[in-house]
Parts: C-alpha cells; sequence; structure tokens
C-alpha cells in the first residue's frame, strides 16, 4: 500500500448521547528518523496514490479487486474540518470543483456575512473556471483532501496520512494547501513531480485550489481569511 495508515476497530454511541465515539489503531507517530526525512517517500506515495485509478481505467482487463472510477465524487459525504463536502458524483471536474467546492464555501459565507464583494466577484469568476483546464486530460485520483503538514508524520516503517476529506478529483488539488499551512521541504515536491510532471497552468490552477482553503478558513475561523480570499478571486478574474 502507498501510505501507513490507521484502521478502524469500532464505532459506537457516546455515552452521554451526544455523539459516536471511532475506535482506530494506535500508530506511534513519536519517530524520528536521525534527520533523515521520510518527506521524499512522502512525496513518491501520494504520487502513487493519485496514479492508481488512472492505471486502472488505462487497463481495464488488468486483475484487480478494485473497480476503475470514472466520476467525481464519493460514495458518502466527507468533511474538512467541520464542514460537510458535497460529494455527489459528476461526470465534469471543473463544474464539480466549482459548484461542489467553492460555491457551497460561498454560500456559507453568503448566509453568514451577506459580503457583496465577494458575491459579484464569483459572478465574474465561475464563468471563467473551466477555462484553467483546458487542453487537460483529468483522470479522477483518489485525494487525501486535507493534507498538510499537521495531518502527516512519521513512523519507524515510514510516512503516515490520516485526518482525510477524500473524494475523487484533480490530483494537483493535494498539492496546494502544503504551500500555505505547514509546508513540506522541498525532496517531497521533487519526489512527486519527478512521477507527476507539472502541466501547462499548474500555478494558475493552484491559485484556485488554494481558493477553497481560504474560503474554508473563513468559514472555519471568520474575516482575517477574507482578504486573502478576495485578493485571489481578483487575481484569477484578471488571468
Amino acid at each position: 500500500p502507498p501510505f501507513t495508515t490507521s484502521s478502524s476497530i469500532q464505532v459506537f454511541d457516546h455515552p452521554d448521547g451526544t455523539g459516536s465515539v471511532f475506535v482506530m489503531e494506535h500508530i506511534d507517530m513519536s519517530y524520528h528518523s536521525s534527520g533523515q526525512s521520510q518527506y521524499a517517500q512522502l512525496g513518491e506515495n501520494l504520487a502513487h496514490l493519485h496514479l492508481h485509478n488512472a492505471n486502472l481505467l488505462s487497463s481495464p482487463n488488468t486483475q484487480s479487486d478494485v473497480s476503475p472510477v470514472r466520476q467525481f465524487g464519493f460514495d458518502v459525504p466527507t468533511c474538512c474540518g467541520f464542514i460537510p463536502q458535497d460529494n455527489r458524483w459528476c461526470d465534469n471536474w471543473p463544474e464539480f470543483y466549482a459548484k461542489q467546492r467553492l460555491k457551497t464555501q460561498l454560500d456559507m459565507i453568503e448566509d453568514e456575512y451577506h459580503d457583496s464583494e465577494a458575491r459579484d466577484l464569483w459572478a465574474k469568476l465561475e464563468p471563467k473556471i473551466p477555462s484553467f483546464f483546458e487542453g487537460l486530460d483529468i483522470k479522477p485520483a483518489l485525494l487525501h483532501g486535507d493534507l498538510w503538514g499537521g495531518n502527516a508524520a512519521q513512523t519507524s516503517s515510514g510516512p503516515v496520512v490520516f485526518d482525510a476529506a477524500s473524494c475523487y478529483g484533480h490530483s494537483e488539488f493535494d498539492l496546494v494547501i502544503l504551500t500555505e499551512f505547514g509546508a513540506f521541504p522541498p525532496e517531497f515536491y521533487r519526489s512527486y513531480h519527478a512521477i507527476i510532471s507539472k502541466e501547462f497552468g499548474f500555478d494558475t490552477r493552484q491559485d484556485l485550489y488554494r481558493l477553497f482553503h481560504y474560503l474554508n478558513h473563513w468559514n472555519h475561523f471568520g474575516s482575517k481569511y477574507r482578504l486573502p480570499s478576495i485578493s485571489i478571486m481578483r487575481s484569477l478574474i484578471r488571468k
């Protein structure tokens, strides 16, 4: 398997009736590798995870217990922070990302803040989003969805990731939050891009994907994330 992950053991009702308790395997994440970073291995593992479904799609006759996924989304809602994500299946990634990621966040901002500038900028940005993907053949990739420094660690057997907000989407989405919150060192990116190279328009799409995380932080932590959200929308509209 590309990653060490914690196995689920049991789910039961919380004794005080306020919710549920999810019991998982304990993994010792206190490992220190005498200065030898596992980030290069993490980058390689992530790239192989992102390619797994594409490989299934390109070799449909390969013997596998896993069927290829041909749409974007997920079988169940997942959460990024405390916000549930709309993972209904969609054939088109730009449409999925615009409507089921960005618009969902902006609708919450509208309900809470009635921010007219955000509303007006979105009306200009939304029609441009398909143009950022022109010429790409995007295959659904299984995403971690919230991969930053706080959701990865090192163990004696290799890197481990956790606290995912998974769906099948564009592999580039998993890279952007790393540059904003708990960035990984250069060897992670070198290892990843040695397997999956950057495609034309990568940097612009990273801004587009960065927008989701700033909007999500705005909804979680308040208006200190308004300015970076607004700034990214302005910048994307000018491109």
